[in-house]
């Protein structure tokens, strides 16, 4: 009772053997454009690109800018980010340093850092957990809002002057303790 079902083969027609090998070609060029595509290209300047153009002042190389960030990887992981960060220009990768120097005060900017402008073959670990933050030869991308920038002799007068301030406070509440006279009587009393 078996039986075999038999499907005639149909005869090729002429040139249906071309448009085989042609849909053949197309999809290994289509396989190979995707990989292509898929690629991560690395670069091999820094580059910035303004999202919002700034009017102000760019800074220099002895200036500590106060900026909002989000650093990420090429493959959009981030890595880093911070509101209203005091940063030293001459204190960050060199790539950050040409980057900074290349905006300008109120904008906002994407800015591209090639590893070799980054950290480079050193892999970058979070101190406190251990975790690889940033891999080794990781090119670096960096949203930027450049708020301002100040020389830096003038940014340490201002922390010294804050810290005081602070001092001060921290050494008047020392006494609160201490009682404290009524509204309107004279200490002492």
């Amino acid at each position: 009772m078996t039986e075999i079902t038999r499907v005639p083969l149909q005869p090729l027609t002429k040139g249906s053997l071309v448009r085989l090998w042609l849909g053949v070609l197309a999809v290994i060029l289509l396989a190979l454009g995707g990989a292509r595509a898929a690629r991560i290209m690395h670069f091999s300047e820094v580059r910035v690109t303004a999202i919002k153009e700034g009017t102000g002042p760019s800074p220099t190389m002895q200036d500590v800018v106060m900026i909002n960030y989000v650093g990420h990887l090429v493959s959009g992981k981030v890595f880093d980010q911070a509101q209203h960060t005091p940063m030293p220009v001459a204190g960050v990768v060199p790539g950050f340093s040409q980057g900074l120097m290349k905006m300008k005060a109120g904008g906002k900017y994407r800015l591209e850092i090639p590893a070799s402008l980054a950290y480079g073959a050193e892999a970058k670990r979070d101190p406190r957990s251990g975790d690889l933050v940033i891999p080794a030869n990781s090119d670096l991308v960096f949203e930027v809002e450049l708020i301002g920038s100040m020389p830096a002799q003038q940014f340490q007068q201002l922390m010294m002057m804050e810290q005081a301030r602070q001092a001060q406070a921290q050494k008047n509440a020392g006494g609160a303790g201490a009682a404290v006279p009524p509204p309107g009587a004279m200490p002492g009393q």
